[in-house]
């Protein structure tokens, strides 16, 4: 049975850098089965979920060292089921998050999921430029998993109600699995 493992990756960005990362799990035998990458900044982040057989995952260190000889940090876990395996009964929500940025916007949402036991499986969160006034907007994408117990609160519209406080508009959508 392969062996899943998460790998990071953040440094200096330049062209080929993505194709350097996956030519090195290629030429081991791995598998990029969901990754995220982004410039941040000068920086460019990697963050990936690799399958490996159990022979592949000890010539890890290999590509490890070949990334940190080129000025990246890099990291691997070994990890086990996905947080949705070992809880099925969870619901999935999407939420979105926009308006004016300030400072305190991803904590108080966050901390409101967090304080109500609601897992944030994913999150991008980005600032822009409004088109004619040139202000700062926000947006925030996050999809959580909801315990049934809080699923069957009343917990989006409080969640509303952090938005109207920290006057953002918040929109919660069930994810439906087909």
């Amino acid at each position: 049975m392969n062996a899943n493992i998460v790998l990071t990756m953040s440094g200096p960005d330049r062209i080929g850098i993505v194709e350097e990362i996956t030519k090195l799990l290629l030429d081991l035998g791995g598998n990029v089965e969901t990754s995220r990458m982004t410039r941040l900044g000068g920086e460019f982040a990697v963050l990936m979920l690799v399958s490996l057989s159990p022979e592949q995952l000890a010539e890890m260190d290999n590509v490890v060292a070949s990334l940190t000889a080129n000025g990246y940090m890099t990291t691997i876990s070994r990890v086990g089921h996905s947080y949705a395996e070992s809880h099925p009964d969870w619901i999935s929500y999407q939420i979105e998050v926009r308006g004016a940025d300030h400072e305190g916007i991803i904590h108080q949402v966050t901390q409101y999921l967090s304080r109500r036991g609601i897992n944030i499986e994913s999150m991008d969160t980005e600032t822009s430029r409004a088109p004619v006034s040139g202000t700062p907007l926000f947006s925030m994408t996050a999809l959580v998993a909801v315990p049934p117990s809080v699923a069957a609160q009343n917990w989006e519209a409080a969640l509303r109600d952090v938005g109207r406080d920290l006057n953002v508009d918040i929109r919660v959508n069930e994810v439906r699995g087909d």
